[in-house]
């Protein structure tokens, strides 16, 4: 690999690490708002971040190359309703899934085909992670101010686990 692609994939690792906080900024939030439920989708969807970042870590370390951590911005804590934390949310992985592609033409254009095998798993799930928050988005929409259907999707969330997904 190239060290524009390796600097490329040090800043990735990085972002899924600010990734993690972010969404932990949006599960203190929730529990601000005596959310748990929703906190917990947080929280879950943090540990996914944390365990994206060490994918690509782990992946730099097999290919000899090191991974570098950096210090990141601080996430945004301010939030006016559980629907623009969702919205902020997919805003977050739509823009995660723009450098999936940034990153995906740079293994491209090296034709550096372990990376992009790599990659593409990394795109496939940006698939199903931006279809979550547009389907959540969609619920609370209708939902609207049904608290009855909004403390079931509470409680919802509040069953969800994360798995690290087999190799």
């Amino acid at each position: 690999m190239n060290e524009t692609l390796v600097k490329a994939l040090n800043e990735q690792m990085n972002f899924e690490f600010y990734s993690a906080h972010v969404y932990l900024a949006m599960a203190a939030y929730c529990s601000g708002e005596s959310l748990d439920g929703f906190a917990n989708f947080f929280i879950v969807q943090a540990e996914e971040e944390r365990f994206h970042a060490m994918k690509i870590y782990k992946f730099l370390n097999d290919r000899g190359h090191r991974a570098t951590l950096s210090g990141m911005p601080a996430p945004n804590n301010e939030y006016t309703s559980m629907l623009d934390v969702f919205e902020q949310g997919y805003r977050h992985e739509k823009l995660n899934t723009k450098r999936f592609y940034d990153l995906s033409d740079l293994a491209w254009n090296d034709r550096e085909h372990a990376t992009i095998h790599f990659l593409k798993w990394f795109i496939d799930e940006q698939v199903e992670e931006e279809a979550l928050f547009d389907g959540i988005i969609q619920k609370l929409k209708r939902i609207d101010q049904d608290s009855n259907a909004f403390y079931m999707l509470d409680a919802e969330f509040a069953q969800r686990t994360f798995t690290p997904p087999a190799e």
